[in-house]
């Protein structure tokens, strides 16, 4: 697959997800691990949810047109 997040898009969804779960961590719940829905899809570049709704967030590259 074809990573589909800007590099902005990317930090951003790494930090919310770490502040999700240390959020949910610190209360003692379970849905921390939605914490790692947008940690995951930050660290790898690819958001399945991107993909179906087609948008791309990517800047192209000039050696790339």
């Amino acid at each position: 697959m074809k990573a589909n997040e800007s590099s902005t898009d990317r930090v951003v969804r790494v930090f919310l997800g770490v502040a999700i779960a240390m959020y949910f961590v610190y209360h003692n719940s379970s849905w921390a691990l939605v914490g790692l829905i947008p940690f995951v899809t930050g660290v790898v570049g690819i958001c399945p949810l991107y993909s179906i709704l087609g948008i791309n967030t990517c800047k192209v590259k000039a050696g790339d047109v």
